[in-house]
């Protein structure tokens, strides 16, 4: 068997930017390097965020990065979007600590995509293999990897990891050609519901999108006040840094859709996306003044018409939220994968997501008999 070695850096910054791309690929810009760096460099990983930075990776035969996974050294459950706490929790009370943990997790994203970065798919194994040398040499409790792309959940059950299901509100783009397109395909009353809330929530307001060099200082600064103000009313204190709006501008502008809306020429309402090879990703808004039914404009419809313009396959809204399924948003699998090395805790855990995942799909089946799409074929 060749023996192979795996590498830990102390941050993403500290590999070239092509060769950890060259395994991220493309189409999902939560695991760019671009994306990854600029959380480093504002300082929202790193430092107190309880975010320590340990990427890692597997070199090939030709001396450059083969497969990469960004790794984090947690020492709380903050940010992550799929909650063990009740873990940690069970944990401690037997006399275990249970953190510091390791996530390999796009940073407060809540966003399906690779955690395994392969330019040479059969690397994965061993990737998975140097997590769990990681977890095994620390006596760490567990690793993590959240909300892992679907074609990769069979590498994590092969290397024997826990895999958790959940759900999440996803639009999908069935070939429409407009937002009336799409409207055809809803009932009756969810049709004209949709209308009379677009109508309203825009009187009196202009909606701008905005890309690239059109999103200047001023823009992040008004918009570093919306997510403050929904930070603080759901986190308690904002994850990410002003600093990291500027380095999320500059460094991966073209990737940033902002729509705002405006009132006289001044933003009182905005809505942060990123745009991915097939997906528009919908991630963080606020306001500065209340508008019934603004949110939904601003964070679905509106997006919705970004994804019909730009010809994208889905939009993906973010983590949670029942109130997106009458907006034509239905509920899709998401997975997580867990290596949980203590026996006794591991047999625990897999009895717990047993049980969920039957309450996850009988849930998911529940909802989709009530989406919006008209039922008669």
């Amino acid at each position: 068997m060749t023996e192979v070695t795996a590498r830990i850096g102390a941050g993403v910054a500290d590999f070239p930017r092509e060769e950890w791309d060259a395994c991220a690929g493309g189409g999902n810009p939560f695991v760019s390097w671009d994306f990854l760096v600029a959380l480093e460099r504002s300082g929202s990983v790193g430092g107190d965020s309880g975010w320590q930075p340990l990427p890692i990776v597997i070199d090939g035969a030709d001396g450059k990065i083969a497969a990469a996974a960004p790794a984090y050294g947690k020492s709380h459950s903050q940010g992550e979007y799929v909650f063990d706490h009740g873990w940690a929790d069970a944990w401690t009370r037997a006399g275990g600590r249970y953190y510091p943990k390791i996530q390999v997790a796009a940073p407060f994203s809540p966003v399906p995509g690779p955690r395994l970065l392969l330019r040479d798919p059969a690397a994965g194994p061993a990737l998975i293999a140097g997590i769990e040398t990681l977890v095994e040499r620390h006596g760490l409790s567990s690793a993590h990897a959240t909300f892992i792309d679907q074609a990769q959940v069979p590498l994590f059950e092969a290397a024997g990891w826990l895999i958790r299901e959940d759900s999440q509100f996803h639009w999908s783009n069935r070939g429409y050609g407009s937002f009336n397109d799409f409207l055809a395909d809803l009932s009756s009353e969810k049709r004209k519901n949709i209308r009379k809330e677009r109508r309203r929530a825009v009187e009196g307001l202009e909606i701008v999108h905005l890309t690239g060099g059109d999103i200047t200082e001023a823009h992040w600064d008004i918009f570093w006040q919306f997510y403050q103000d929904t930070g603080a009313r759901k986190w308690g204190r904002p994850y990410l840094t002003r600093a990291f709006f500027s380095l999320l501008g500059e460094m991966m502008g073209d990737k940033v859709l902002l729509i705002l809306a405006l009132r006289d020429g001044r933003a009182i309402a905005g809505a942060l996306n990123l745009i991915g090879a097939d997906t528009l990703y919908g991630r963080y808004w606020g306001c500065v003044e209340e508008v019934p039914n603004l949110h939904f404009e601003l964070c679905y419809y509106q997006a919705i018409d970004a994804a019909i313009a730009r010809g994208m396959r889905k939009v993906e809204a973010g983590a949670q939220g029942g109130h997106k399924l009458a907006r034509g948003y239905a509920p899709e699998p998401t997975w997580s994968a867990h290596h949980i090395p203590h026996d006794g805790f591991r047999r625990a855990i897999t009895e717990f997501l047993e049980q969920e995942r039957e309450g996850v799909r009988q849930d998911r089946l529940w909802l989709n008999e009530r989406t919006p799409f008209r039922k008669d074929g």
